[in-house]
């Protein structure tokens, strides 16, 4: 009797800075894909704010990325102490309060989404804490060097080559979710691929 032993799974990495609406779009998408592919995430942290920090960018959107360090220096600190499997729950804590909840990255907000993933709250201190920010930049350019500074998140790197995207404007569900991958997948490994894109034609919906 001959046995068979199972597949391994793929290794996706994932970059993903808590305040961009985008990347959690894509992020509950892989979350859905793990469901129906043999993929395995990783999540890693990148931070917009670095990555805009010396580009002539609009003062509307500096403000913004002024209020995106502390979410990033959190999660840099849930990392350092309990690993992955809390930096997974910790992201989908804020990002549902911040892009389905549509509230603001406060300090309450904040402690609110490290109670309820068993987190101690006092690690909202990281907020203000700049010496996680070298961290998040080597963790930032793990995944940065990879695809470009002129894009940032969600990027996703896989058998040996990363992207930025997909960019999509609702995560699909099940085996849909699954089929999109298969597809990212088959495009992503032809060596020549840069990039596809066309105008955003949908609203985000964060349902």
């Amino acid at each position: 009797m001959t046995q068979t032993t199972p597949a391994e799974k793929t290794a996706a990495d994932f970059w993903f800075d808590p305040a961009c609406p985008f990347a959690w779009i894509t992020s509950r998408w892989i979350l859905e894909v793990e469901k129906v592919r043999d993929v395995e995430v990783t999540w890693h942290i990148m931070s917009l704010a670095y990555l805009n920090q010396d580009k002539d960018i609009p003062q509307e959107y500096r403000d913004f990325l002024s209020t995106a360090w502390g979410p990033v220096r959190v999660c840099m600190a849930v990392q350092n102490e309990y690993g992955q499997e809390k930096l997974a729950e910790i992201y989908t804590a804020l990002g549902t309060r911040r892009h389905v909840e549509g509230r603001d990255f406060d300090r309450a907000l904040i402690e609110e989404a490290l109670a309820s993933v068993d987190l101690p709250v006092e690690l909202a201190d990281a907020m203000d804490d700049e010496s996680y920010d070298e961290a998040i930049a080597k963790s930032h350019h793990e995944g940065m060097d990879q695809v470009g500074n002129d894009v940032g998140t969600p990027t996703i790197a896989m058998n040996g080559s990363a992207f930025f995207g997909p960019v999509i404007s609702k995560a699909p569900k099940g085996e849909e979710a699954g089929k999109l991958w298969d597809g990212f997948q088959l495009i992503t490994a032809y060596p020549y691929v840069y990039e596809l894109k066309r105008a955003r034609v949908h609203d985000l919906d964060f349902s």
